[in-house]
């Protein structure tokens, strides 16, 4: 497994947030931390089952979590998020695309962190097709088998075709 210099936490605005079913299958029980935050400069567009999130306007938010890995399941954790979001660190055609992010706590604090945003050619989709979601907060009170499960080996990601 590789790892990176940074061991940031992980910004999370969709089903990986608390209540959630990806949060149930692959974070229950390896966070040190979660807390309620937000991201500047990202649009949150509705899905089937679940959201994407894209760059946006710089005034433009999105609501979610910031989970804090426990420090000796970081390295698993992280690549279960990967697989899940159907992203291989420095490969093409990855869904989508973990970048750096300015999250900010409740309180005002910033941290910097993870944040899983859709790669470019489903981003232009998105904005081609899509309504952003006002207010940029998901909750869908999804159930488990809304998302499919983390890929095993030879499927590309857990994603089901996005439509349009």
């Amino acid at each position: 497994m590789t790892t990176e210099p940074e061991r940031l936490p992980f910004f999370v605005y969709g089903t990986l947030r608390p209540g959630e079913g990806n949060h149930a299958r692959t974070l229950r029980g390896r966070t040190a931390a979660e807390e309620p935050a937000h991201i500047r400069g990202a649009l949150l567009y509705d899905g089937p089952g679940y959201p994407y999130a894209t760059a946006g306007p710089a005034d433009a938010v999105v609501h979610g979590d910031l989970v804090r890995p426990r420090d000796g399941e970081y390295d698993e954790v992280r690549a279960v998020l990967d697989r899940l979001e159907g992203h291989v660190p420095g490969a093409r055609g990855n869904l989508y695309e973990r970048v750096r992010t300015d999250a900010v706590l409740a309180d005002g604090r910033t941290v910097r962190a993870w944040v899983y945003l859709a790669a470019a050619p489903l981003a232009a989709r998105l904005r081609a097709t899509a309504t952003p979601l006002t207010g940029g907060e998901w909750r869908g009170g999804t159930r488990a088998e809304h998302r499919p499960t983390p890929p095993g080996p030879g499927r590309r990601h857990g994603h089901p075709p996005h439509p349009g």
